[in-house]
């Protein structure tokens, strides 16, 4: 007999919800992107993201259940993120897997957002524990030991900044939308990395550990530069050249970092994920440097088939429900 899960995902600004048969099937998969609506702002709004998940995620799951052809009845396990996230949005997802749960009599499992990070890079055939994980996305950038499934040591993590929101930042800085990564990635192809002299942040420390608040400002005082020699504005053709050096700098802090990991732990599996790992010049790196496992694109971003996969690996290692399953926002891994 079959076992479904279905998996919800509402920790920031994506709505997304999947179904998925015996721990790897992808029956189904569907996602409500708030992109446009919160750049009108520049940056994710807290409040309204709730609000727009409590528009999306019942119909959501309604599209999931007829596309993978089963009813809420006929499901095994209900997977939510239930942290780390906004504290709004965290709430929706968990109370209404909660009400879902009761209503259909299935078990519900909180799951960790980072873990399901971890599950993204992953498939049926492995790679298997241990290895080493990078997530790097807008609200995180670590670096963790994956000794076993369920078992997870952080090696590093950022001092500030996260990747994505570095990238986020630099492109509001420039002038450029939101978000920030892949506009910053498209108009570094056409770019000379070496344009200008930024610094590779915590180079040459023995620690693994990041921070991109030094790199941040260091581009923030070129743009002036710039801007103060063309009488106040930023020239078009200065922008490939400013993308592609700042981004030289964060894939090279992310290479030797990760670099580091595998000297200290002598394990040489390394897998990536979240919405940096999006990033063609970084994926083109991290496969040239380690041979990583990265996830297909549409599995960089926050999504609900990772969700899924976490929490059946989870049931299957004997972790059953919470009956005070609540939201934590600041949930560790």
């Amino acid at each position: 007999m079959s076992f479904l899960t279905l998996g919800i995902e509402t920790s920031c600004d994506d709505t997304a919800v999947a179904v998925v048969r015996d721990g790897w099937e992808v029956l189904s998969e569907f996602l409500s992107s708030q992109v446009r609506d919160h750049a009108l702002f520049g940056g994710v709004v807290p409040e309204f993201a709730a609000r727009l998940h409590l528009e999306s995620l019942l119909p959501l799951v309604d599209a999931a259940l007829r596309g993978a052809g089963v009813s809420g009845e006929e499901l095994s396990l209900i997977a939510v993120t239930r942290g780390p996230g906004l504290m709004g949005s965290l709430l929706v997802g968990v109370e209404a897997a909660r009400a879902l749960s009761q209503a259909w009599g299935v078990p519900v499992l909180g799951v960790n957002h980072l873990e399901g990070h971890l599950f993204a890079s992953l498939s049926e055939s492995g790679p298997v524990p241990p290895f080493l994980s990078l997530i790097v996305s807008g609200g995180h950038t670590e670096i963790v030991l994956v000794n076993g499934f369920g078992r997870y040591t952080l090696l590093g993590a950022t001092r500030d900044d996260a990747a994505g929101e570095a990238y986020d930042k630099a492109a509001k800085v420039m002038g450029l939308g939101y978000p920030g990564g892949p506009e910053i990635d498209q108009l570094a192809q056409k770019g000379d990395p070496n344009a200008f002299a930024f610094p590779v942040p915590l180079k040459n420390t023995a620690r693994v550990e990041f921070s991109f608040s030094g790199l941040k400002t260091a581009l923030l005082q070129q743009v002036e530069k710039i801007k103060k020699e063309n009488g106040g504005a930023l020239p078009p053709q200065f922008l490939p050249h400013l993308c592609a050096s700042f981004q030289r700098a964060v894939i090279e802090a992310l290479l030797v970092k990760t670099a580091l990991a595998v000297r200290l732990t002598g394990i040489k599996t390394v897998t990536a994920s979240g919405g940096v790992a999006a990033n063609s010049a970084l994926r083109r790196a991290l496969t040239e440097a380690h041979g990583a496992c990265l996830p297909p694109l549409p599995r960089c971003t926050d999504n609900a088939v990772m969700v899924a996969l976490a929490g059946y690996n989870a049931w299957t290692r004997g972790v059953r429900p919470d009956p005070h399953l609540t939201p934590d926002p600041s949930l560790e891994l």
